[in-house]
Order: structure tokens, then sequence, then C-alpha cells
């Protein structure tokens, strides 16, 4: 079954600030190289031919005063090494807009809101 998507992106994984890796939400992050409307969103990436659900922040970390958009992408229930591999992300529904929290800990709670989303999204859609 092909899940329709609002958004594609691929590239090679390279290494960030690990701040996700900090917060409990390792991410692979990809230099973007076209417009995507910043936000979270429920995403499904492909690595080796594998896909795996995921979640993806289009955007610059405000809680953080980020001034570069970047995309990173914490794939649900992945624990591997993937820096310098390929990874093509689609991007299927747009949870949230990007927003500032108060506090990393504020974040970290939406985080965990967001991921639940998206594990409830998976749980009643199909992927392959």
């Amino acid at each position: 079954m092909n899940l329709k998507h609002i958004g594609i992106f691929w590239g090679k994984v390279v290494k960030g600030k690990k701040r996700g890796k900090s917060l409990g939400f390792p991410t692979a992050n990809v230099k973007l190289h076209r417009d995507i409307a910043d936000g979270i969103y429920i995403s499904l990436a492909t690595i080796d031919k594998h896909q795996y659900p995921a979640l993806t922040f289009i955007g610059a970390a405000k809680t953080f005063r980020e001034k570069d958009v970047k995309a990173e992408t914490h794939l649900l229930s992945f624990r591997e090494n993937i820096y310098g591999k390929r990874i093509s992300v689609r991007l299927l529904v747009k949870i949230r807009g990007n927003q500032n929290f108060k506090s990393a800990k504020m974040l970290v709670l939406q985080m965990k809101r967001d991921k639940q989303i998206a594990e409830e999204y998976f749980k009643t859609t199909k992927y392959v």
C-alpha cells in the first residue's frame, strides 16, 4: 500500500548537535535542499530499502534560539547508528506547527505527546 504524502526529502544522514539524543529523541539529520513548511510531521523513513515509522521536525529550533532551518527525523523504536547512510523521508501528516517552548522540559513533554499521536496513527494505518 502506498501512503499519500504531503512532502518528501532525502539525503545523507549528518551529525547534528546531538540535542535530540540528550532529550531522549535521537534524530537523523538531513540538510534540506527545498522549502518545506515548518512543523512536526508524522513520517515514513526509508533506509537500505527498509521503511520505519517516524516523526520529523522541519524548521529552526525556536526553543534554543536557532536560526538555521533543518530536517530532523526521529525513527520510532529504532536505535541503530545511521550516520553517513542515505535516507528518504515521506511527510504524511502535519500534526502541529513549529513552537517556542519556555524550557527543554516543556519541549520534551510535547515531544512525548507527538510521539503518542504518531504511534496511534501507525497502529491504524498500514504501510509497506
